[in-house]
């Protein structure tokens, strides 16, 4: 059963030029699907679009998209309120960027929670430790009484992804959630990723400029270039036989993640 369906979007800024063109895509329940291009081939602003959240003078000009068979683009923004976070959840590049540099973890985590559940000041400590601990962060008191600059980029993207999955949201979308962190942590905040959909059956979508990311999470594959969705397929089709040759070029140019080159 598709959960997200895509048809014909197409995105514009001020300027009239697309950022989108007339992209087409379905997500199944409990997929993880990569977007991948390089900066300024229009993935952000897709998966930005799915939540209403385009930056001043972004607007979706044409086509649809689907969450749960309810077109996202016709709600009103109190409609797509009750969906960000609870529904669908986003991390951001820069996790440290988004967060408040003067209030301590446990404060924005308790806010984050409290805009979907009313509970107990204890309730939301207990309920923010527990899903830390999940994320592997071990010291976790220490974290929810730390300031955002107390703590490493690896340590901000966890929290991040922990903050976007407490209400267990049925799709979270990812935007190079490891692209400011060094290659350690990278495979660290990948392998959690992929535990989150295997314990949860969540939906994910993940924009990267790294195929070798995508090779590794996917079971689907997205190419984006120049606004438009060049290829689309099966994990497989798109890492063994790519047809485009931009895409080809990508896979060409996979990095090291962790000491070890992903499958091809």
């Amino acid at each position: 059963m598709n959960i997200l369906e895509i048809q014909n979007c197409t995105i514009c800024y001020q300027n009239g030029t697309p950022a989108v063109s007339d992209v087409s895509l379905s997500v199944s329940e409990g997929e993880i699907v990569s977007i991948v291009g390089e900066s300024g081939s229009g993935k952000t602003t897709l998966i930005r679009a799915i939540l209403g959240l385009l930056p001043p003078g972004g607007k979706v000009t044409g086509g649809s998209i689907l969450f749960g068979g309810r077109d996202l683009v016709k709600m009103k923004e109190q409609e797509i309120q009750e969906i960000r976070g609870h529904d669908i959840a986003m991390i951001f590049q820069d996790v440290g960027a988004a967060l408040d540099p003067i209030q301590k973890i446990k404060t924005q985590y308790s806010e984050s929670i409290a805009v979907h559940e009313k509970k107990s000041a204890k309730e939301y400590f207990e309920l923010a430790v527990s899903m830390l601990k999940k994320m592997h962060l071990t010291d976790t008191k220490r974290v929810m009484e730390s300031y955002p600059f107390e703590l490493s980029g690896g340590m901000k993207q966890r929290v991040g992804i922990a903050m976007g999955m407490t209400a267990q949201p049925k799709l979270l979308l990812a935007d190079e959630p490891t692209s400011a962190l060094d290659v350690t942590i990278q495979a660290q905040v990948v392998h959690e990723m992929k535990e989150l959909r295997d314990r949860y059956g969540t939906t994910i979508i993940l924009v990267t400029h790294n195929m070798g990311v995508a090779s590794y999470l996917s079971d689907k594959i997205g190419v984006m270039c120049r606004s438009h969705l060049v290829e689309f397929g099966s994990r497989d089709e798109i890492i063994y036989h790519p047809k485009e040759q931009y895409t080809k070029d990508l896979l060409e140019a996979v990095p090291k993640l962790g000491g070890k080159r992903f499958a091809r």
